[in-house]
């Protein structure tokens, strides 16, 4: 195994210039924001006037489009995406498998004379039929029951993705059964939305806002991400088949010295940074930052607020741009939660925040928070969505993934808990203790030299270790992984954020029956269920077992593994809330249920087959081969050191082939549980023998990359 010479062609790598067709990217005209999409802008241009503001007006009240405008906006979405190259279209949707799906039609059809004609008509955008036979549905459908329906979502705009070869019209939509049942993510995720808005301008209007017609949540998604060569991608199967590696020892160095965060960018990432966020600039997606994350090779792009469908599907766009555009440098965009044991792995930061269409941001404390009656009735809302549906929000963000991440001090711990900050602590114990000083002095910090200037100093520090963050005008969701769509999480934080409204406005209309004041009355309120919920409250180290220990005094749960999460989308205090919001039917969640369970048993097991598949078929032999080069040497010492390693490796390898036979008879619950202890715990017997035996045998017998070459060389 050349395994030096492998690093030195890895760290060779040409700038892709005209060699790729690619344009010089530091024109101005190489990457012109929304280029490539089907916007307000282009429908101006090129629809009617009267249909241009039917389309915006359904985009701003939420309301149906007339079916009769639907020709004369595909006929104008057609004619644009033709003159951009497009040969076909695509109905793009979100299955419960994660990912997104499309399937092309093309817009040409043959007719009598041997030529073709483009058509596109209202029905094409407007529906689709895909095959849904092999689409997880847990349950709610028949295997044999293949018709399914695709739904345009005007919200969410068309944009082309180009190729070398042409381009593709992909048009967002929302996918359901034939019996009219949510086979996506978009779906319960527009429904939460709309449930949300209802309650947030209902509380708007008894606040005494009767301007605010509708609330839009907003997200701005952190995506990290690790990029590695290529080669080393490649001669791993187990980074090839389950996206993380399955077997590697801790390097001399890793993320110890913090060289990493924030450093300088290599050349090689950076061009692929800017080429990638080229091509999301041309696709609408608002990207606005980039750095180095803590461990070697890894990274963050983050785009500003967008409403959360829009921002969902952007997120899905984003992850797919990255992983296309990173094959042109010769690189490959890992997104697993934890590619690499014993190194920072990957989450997705959920920034998520409530606007009204009159541009205010709910979520704004402003100058003095407790005087802030608006932002304090709806602050204390998010304080009781998320205590009461803790364990909910737990299950929004697991996977075989984040069992691997959650709790590992670089990421939050499974206790879901909130932040609040000096700030906001001293406004809500203001109201809720009479006499105690709701203000928080504003003060300017001064750096020690005239040449600085002095800067204003926030209210309150921000907590890292906190799974759920306010940080000035927004919640910061922290714990969602890398690999994952926002759009459950979204979707729960919408769906129990609109229950904990109209709870509150119950409260506040009772009150306002009396003659007290509408300020006196949100006081009141606010401070009852603060009082209420205050437990799900902590600013301390969520990393220390002294706060698992509170945590567990104060009733607040645990959940460490997927398994232990996932009964939670049925939960009875579940099924209540998306069913009175019109979100999702109790069979709609239990179908979540039972394919998020088969998804882990499945992953795991493929996991569990792939480290067997390595271990003994890659690494013994390397073992054995080391040890008959030592009992060749003579030595003897080294000898009995291979030997008890490799017989204790053997033993290990044994066990993980027992594990990976199922008992007869168990799904669901029970096969997520056995993965979980018998394969998972068996495979991890088997790494750690691996790694060990990965620090003694030569070097260029061991057929592995290692973490030190895979992080390190750029």
């Amino acid at each position: 195994m050349k395994i030096r010479q492998e690093n030195v062609s890895a760290t060779k790598w040409d700038s892709n210039g005209s060699e790729l067709g690619s344009a010089d990217l530091r024109e101005h005209s190489s990457h012109p924001f929304g280029a490539n999409v089907f916007s307000p802008a282009v429908q101006q241009e090129r629809l009617s006037s009267e249909t241009y503001s039917k389309l915006q007006e359904t985009l701003a009240t939420g309301t149906t489009l007339d079916p009769a405008l639907a020709d004369e906006v595909a006929e104008a979405m057609m004619a644009w995406a033709l003159e951009q190259g497009a040969t076909h279209f695509t109905h793009v949707f979100q299955p419960l498998t994660g990912l997104t799906a499309e399937k092309h039609d093309s817009f040409f059809d043959p007719v009598g004379d041997g030529t073709a004609l483009a058509k596109f008509r209202g029905k094409e955008l407007v529906q689709g039929e895909p095959d849904a036979s092999s689409f997880p549905t847990g349950g709610l459908r028949a295997t044999f029951e293949a018709r399914g329906y695709t739904a345009w979502d005007p919200t969410s705009p068309a944009f082309l993705l180009e190729n070398p070869n042409g381009a593709l019209l992909c048009i967002p939509t929302a996918f359901a059964s034939w019996t009219g049942e949510a086979l996506d993510a978009k779906i319960p995720l527009l429904r939460s939305m709309d449930a949300l808005s209802r309650a947030a301008v209902r509380a708007l209007k008894l606040l005494g806002d009767e301007q605010a017609q509708r609330v839009f949540t907003t997200v701005g998604p952190e995506q990290e991400y690790f990029l590695i060569d290529e080669q080393y991608f490649y001669s791993r199967p187990d980074l090839v088949t389950t996206g993380r590696t399955l077997f590697g020892a801790k390097p001399p160095k890793g993320h110890e010295l913090d060289d990493h965060y924030f450093g300088s960018i290599p050349e090689r990432v950076l061009s692929c940074m800017l080429d990638a966020e080229a091509e999301l600039a041309k696709v609408g997606v608002p990207v606005k930052t980039r750095h180095n994350e803590v461990a070697p090779s890894q990274y963050e792009i983050a785009p500003v607020f967008e409403n959360s469908n829009v921002g969902s599907d952007h997120q899905q766009l984003t992850m797919q741009i990255l992983q296309s555009v990173a094959r042109k440098y010769g690189l490959v965009c890992l997104l697993h939660e934890k590619p690499f044991a014993g190194v920072n792995g990957s989450g997705k930061h959920n920034n998520w925040s409530m606007s009204t269409d009159t541009g205010h941001n709910l979520m704004d404390p402003g100058a003095t928070p407790a005087e802030n009656v608006s932002f304090m009735f709806f602050c204390s809302a998010v304080i009781q969505a998320v205590n009461k549906h803790q364990g909910l929000l737990r299950a929004s963000v697991a996977n075989l993934g984040q069992d691997h991440r959650l709790g590992a001090n670089e990421a939050p711990p499974a206790i879901i808990s909130i932040f609040l900050g000096a700030e906001l602590d001293r406004a809500f114990e203001s109201i809720t203790t009479e006499g105690k000083d709701a203000t928080t002095e504003g003060s300017m910090m001064n750096l020690g030299t005239a040449v600085l200037p002095e800067l204003p100093k926030h209210g309150g520090d921000r907590n890292r270790t906190s799974p759920f963050a306010f940080t000035g005008n927004k919640f910061e969701f922290r714990a969602l992984g890398s690999s994952m769509s926002l759009s459950f999480p979204n979707t729960v934080l919408n769906t129990t954020v609109a229950e904990a409204i109209d709870d509150l406005s119950d409260q506040l209309e009772a009150k306002l029956s009396g003659d007290g004041s509408v300020n006196d009355a949100v006081a009141e309120v606010v401070a009852e269920s603060y009082n209420a919920n205050k437990q799900i409250c902590f600013g301390g180290d969520n990393y220390d077992e002294e706060w698992h220990a509170e945590a567990e005094r104060r009733g607040l749960k645990n959940l460490r593994t997927t398994p232990d999460a996932l009964p939670e989308v049925i939960a009875p205090s579940t099924v209540q809330a998306f069913e009175n919001y019109g979100v999702l039917n109790e069979r709609e969640l239990e179908s979540r249920y039972e394919v998020w369970l088969e998804q882990y048993a499945v992953g795991a097991n493929i996991e569990a087959e792939t480290a067997r598949e390595m271990a003994r078929t890659m690494l013994l032999p390397a073992a054995l081969r080391h040890l008959a080069m030592i009992e060749g040497a003579g030595v003897s010492s080294l000898s009995s050191e291979a030997r008890a390693l490799i017989d204790e490796f053997a033993e290990a390898i044994g066990k993980l082939e027992q594990a990976n036979v199922y008992p007869d008879g168990i799904e669901g619950m029970e096969l997520a549980e056995f993965a979980r202890d018998s394969q998972l715990a068996a495979m991890a017997d088997v790494r750690e023998v691996a790694d060990r035996l990965e620090k003694v045998v030569a070097d260029d017998i061991w057929p592995l990359s290692k973490y030190s070459e895979i992080l390190f060389i750029k």
